[in-house]
């Protein structure tokens, strides 16, 4: 198999672990959205950043670093493993010390408790930073996905409990606990590496020196990444964000999934043939054809059957969430195509190049929200539509730079399918407008007509990526 049909079978597997975690999550938390109010999803997006936060901090690039390491000895792995416990327990005491302080700025006193609580999920992470790299380094995820879907069902099943009997926001804490504690678990019963008691000084300053800057990158990215709620939820209330909150998680089925699927895999994979441009570019390419043709319809299509969605899945107090679920959609169509560029950037080394793209992207980010927050939330996503098609330009740019993938070559290679999914989602939004049909039917009805059509019209245009996908789900009936 080559390094390019290998590199987008990897993404489909991790696209499938994080699709069936995700989608485990998500119909949990729809069925948790019929037991809470919008309020307690709120609260848990006041407090996430700050989660998000230290996540980052315990991690602290290292995992990508070791990813990237070729050769990597029992020395590099136990001087990650023991540097990833020590950041956790200082994450999780950062945290901790700074619950107060959150809830005063929220002005909301259960804040205190939550972090505090769900905190310990840092901690319990820290344990599985190198048995998850060693499996992205051999792009083994299948493994993963043992482990994270029956963690997925048993952390809902018991949340779904909890909210029934009354537990209201700490069944969403539950939740995250439960599943950190049930994933860690099942990847060491996997008994993939076991640490001893070694440490190498030069090792941790080796990857250090890597990792650093991803880390601050990754800081800024999980910082302004969650700065909406944030505004939000400080400006109007804990109900707009739980809605904003809400929307959002909706959205990152496909889309976070799809970005952490493309960075997972096609850097590991693609991280070996670092020295040759050819291969690399003929690899990216492939992978902007084969993830822009399954993105696409998929969110196209989700912002135009959204009404139906809400009102057949979720109780009436949930539809003020609609045009903010619509307008992500379209927002995050480009966010594979910045992962994508930007991972070449981490493939060629170039880690400066990726932290200072960041830091231009993030201070257009703090302008846009600057003025769009005075036109209220439909303003803020506006916005964040607008700052990710600025941000496009900088990515592909030094794409262009380091391997000579254009942005034209880029933007012919998905327009195709942006232009076919996008007239169909278009039919298929004045469709429901008009409808009378009740919401199952028109999820039905609607929903395969537009993937019947989107198929049809890819292959009537030769879409590359519709043979590419064709050939291998007959390569995967054959097995």
């Amino acid at each position: 198999m080559s390094l390019a049909n290998k590199t987008t079978t990897g993404i489909l597997w991790n696209f499938t672990e994080q699709m069936s975690t995700r989608g485990i999550g998500i119909v949990i938390s729809l069925l948790l959205a019929r037991f809470l109010v919008p309020a307690d999803f709120g609260l848990v997006a006041m407090m996430e950043i700050f989660i998000a936060v230290a996540g980052t901090l315990m991690d602290s690039g290292f995992k990508q670093a070791l990813i990237r390491k070729q050769g990597a000895s029992q020395d590099d792995f136990n001087t990650v493993f023991y540097t990833n416990l020590a950041l956790g327990c200082l994450a999780y005491l950062l945290l901790f010390s700074a619950a107060p302080f959150i809830a005063d700025f929220y002005e909301e006193k259960r804040l205190t408790g939550l972090i505090r609580v769900a905190g310990i999920a840092i901690l319990i992470g820290s344990f599985q930073v190198v048995q998850s790299a060693i499996l992205n380094r051999t792009l083994n995820f299948k493994v993963q996905l043992k482990a994270t879907v029956p963690a997925s069902v048993v952390s809902g099943f018991i949340a779904v409990l909890l909210a029934y009997i009354g537990w209201g926001v700490w069944a969403l804490v539950a939740k995250m606990l439960i599943s950190a504690f049930l994933v860690t678990v099942f990847i060491w019963s996997m008994k993939l590496w076991q640490p001893t008691l070694t440490f190498s000084r030069q090792s941790l300053n080796d990857m250090f020196g890597f990792g650093s800057k991803l880390f601050l990158s990754g800081l800024l990215d999980t910082v302004f990444k969650n700065m909406y709620v944030v505004v939000i939820a400080k400006i109007f209330s804990a109900t707009v964000a739980g809605y904003y909150f809400f929307a959002n998680n909706i959205k990152n089925l496909i889309i976070d999934q799809l970005v952490s699927s493309i960075s997972t895999v096609t850097y590991p994979a693609l991280a070996t043939m670092q020295h040759d441009n050819v291969i690399l570019k003929a690899g990216y390419r492939k992978v902007i054809q084969m993830t822009t043709f399954l993105l696409f319809p998929a969110m196209v299509f989700m912002a135009a059957l959204a009404e139906p969605l809400f009102r057949l899945i979720l109780h009436e107090r949930w539809l003020p969430a609609v045009p903010y679920l619509q307008l992500m959609c379209i927002a995050g169509l480009l966010y594979p195509l910045h992962s994508i560029n930007l991972n070449i950037l981490k493939v060629k080394g170039r880690s400066d190049l990726f932290l200072n793209l960041e830091i231009l992207k993030k201070i257009s980010s703090v302008l846009i929200l600057f003025v769009s927050v005075q036109y209220g939330v439909i303003g803020i996503l506006i916005g964040q539509i607008i700052g990710s098609v600025l941000a496009y330009l900088p990515n592909s740019y030094f794409s262009n730079e380091l391997i000579g993938y254009s942005v034209r070559e880029q933007i012919g290679d998905f327009l195709p399918g942006l232009v076919l999914s996008g007239a169909i989602a278009v039919m298929v939004y004045v469709a429901v407008s008009v409808s009378t049909l009740p919401a199952l039917a028109e999820l039905i009805v609607f929903g395969i007509a537009a993937t019947m059509l989107y198929l049809l019209g890819a292959r009537a245009l030769k879409l590359q990526a519709f043979t590419m996908t064709l050939q291998m789900v007959k390569e995967r009936i054959n097995v």
